[in-house]
Parts: C-alpha cells; structure tokens; sequence
C-alpha cells in the first residue's frame, strides 16, 4: 500500500471516529442494532458514553498506528 492510501484510509476512519465522538453519533447508534455492525458486537448494550470511549480509544490506537505506518512501511498491513 502506497502512502497516499494510507493516508486516506486514515482520514476516513478518523472521520467516521470524529463523528461518533463529537458530531452526535454514539447519541444516535446508542442501542441499536447498526451499532453491532459499525463499532463493535457488543455495542448495542453500551451507553452513549461508552461508545464514545470506545471511539476516543479508536482514535488514539488508529493515530499510532498510522504514525509507525509512516515511517515503518512493515505496518502498512494493518490497515
């Protein structure tokens, strides 16, 4: 994977994370059965702020990830 798809694939998770956290999104899969399918299988039974904690988490994992990504090209594959 070259480094521009790395880089999109990043600002994509980032924002769907964005999203979940800041723009309304745990408020709105909070309970649901969507959530099972975009978060996590046990999401459904997590609170708003649960969700968002995940999220946060995602954030932080992701963006390290990424950063190594950056400079060590083996761990491109995760992604």
């Amino acid at each position: 994977m070259g480094l521009f798809e790395l880089i999109v694939i990043f600002l994509l998770q980032l924002l769907f994370w964005i999203w979940i956290v800041r723009w309304g999104g745990a408020r709105r899969l909070e309970g649901t059965f969507t959530s099972g399918y975009l978060i996590n299988i046990f999401a459904p039974r997590w609170t708003e702020d649960g969700i968002k904690f995940f999220g946060y988490c995602s954030i932080l994992i992701t963006t390290i990830l990424f950063l190594l990504a950056i400079f060590i090209p083996d761990f491109r594959y995760i992604f």
